[in-house]
């Protein structure tokens, strides 16, 4: 097996060929995130990437999406994300794009040049986990970074012309900064105006800062009724010009939501009062959609 478990990839990815070329996650230090704490981040050699590429070449007759994993592709240095990109578009001539995780820092490190170049070369989409709008909310979960910070990394994708696909954690702030976190992250996704936005739900898992945190009575996580309250005042303070894919789907949701912003701005409001008023929030209801 090629693979270093645990493996994950954005939903959208699911039909991906997944081709590890990091393991782990450069910054690895979020409170609420367990994802890749079993791994010491590492970037694999050149030599073996491109061999894992010659096998997968021999596995597939056909493939049309690459997602490069684990956390933190990006961040590998320019020059050698450039021949792994140019190896697969020599060996796979008929992938249609190239796919990455970038954290806020990585792409903090790029040129604007280099990610149009990039571009070029096949990568089509970049996933970067915004989390939240609000600074004291950052600072609380360790990202790294500030709002600021995070609007830049997003703009230089943008401008680079790359597919910019972001994600926020609702009740991140927890009760004390619900509101702050629902209306400040709505700002920053405003400014940024993301082609997909993904709002997920926080789950507290073991061995996390966070789940200890809600142990010892410092941090109060929403109820679901709570957490689509705070939904809701996100999305009203999201006012996006251009077209946003809305989603809001994700296993870790209480109901399941869709929609285009700006246009379906309003319906997913009142889908979400509907929900409200007849208890269909509930996590026995829709815990599953």
């Amino acid at each position: 097996m090629l693979y270093d478990m645990p493996l994950y990839r954005p939903p959208s990815e699911a039909y991906s060929l997944i081709i590890q070329v990091t393991l782990g996650c450069s910054h690895n230090k979020c409170s609420f995130c367990s994802m890749y704490k079993s791994k010491k981040f590492t970037i694999k050699s050149l030599e073996q990437i491109k061999e894992e590429i010659d096998y997968f070449r021999k596995q597939y007759s056909n493939v049309e999406k690459i997602f490069l994993a684990d956390g933190d592709a990006l961040i590998i240095q320019t020059e050698k994300l450039k021949e792994i990109f140019k190896y697969i578009k020599f060996k796979f001539p008929e992938c249609e794009r190239i796919s990455l995780y970038g954290s806020p820092k990585s792409i903090l490190r790029k040129s604007v040049e280099e990610l149009k170049e990039f571009k070029e070369l096949g990568l089509y989409m970049i996933y970067m986990g915004i989390e939240s709008g609000d600074n004291f909310v950052l600072q609380s979960i360790k990202k790294g970074c500030n709002s600021d910070e995070l609007l830049e990394a997003a703009l230089k994708v943008k401008e680079s012309n790359i597919v910019l696909s972001t994600t926020v954690i609702a009740g991140l702030g927890g009760v004390e900064k619900s509101k702050n976190h629902a209306i400040n992250t709505g700002i920053l996704i405003s400014k940024i105006n993301p082609d997909f936005l993904g709002v997920l739900t926080l789950m507290l898992e073991e061995n996390t800062e966070l789940y200890e945190k809600n142990k010892t009575g410092h941090f109060k996580p929403l109820s679901d009724k709570e957490i689509l309250e705070e939904i809701k005042e996100l999305v009203k303070n999201i006012d996006v010009k251009k077209k946003c894919v809305f989603r809001s789907n994700h296993a870790s949701n209480y109901i399941s939501l869709k929609g285009v912003l700006p246009k379906n701005k309003e319906n997913l409001i009142r889908d979400i009062n509907v929900s409200i008023k007849n208890n269909y929030f509930k996590s026995e209801n829709l815990r599953g959609l």
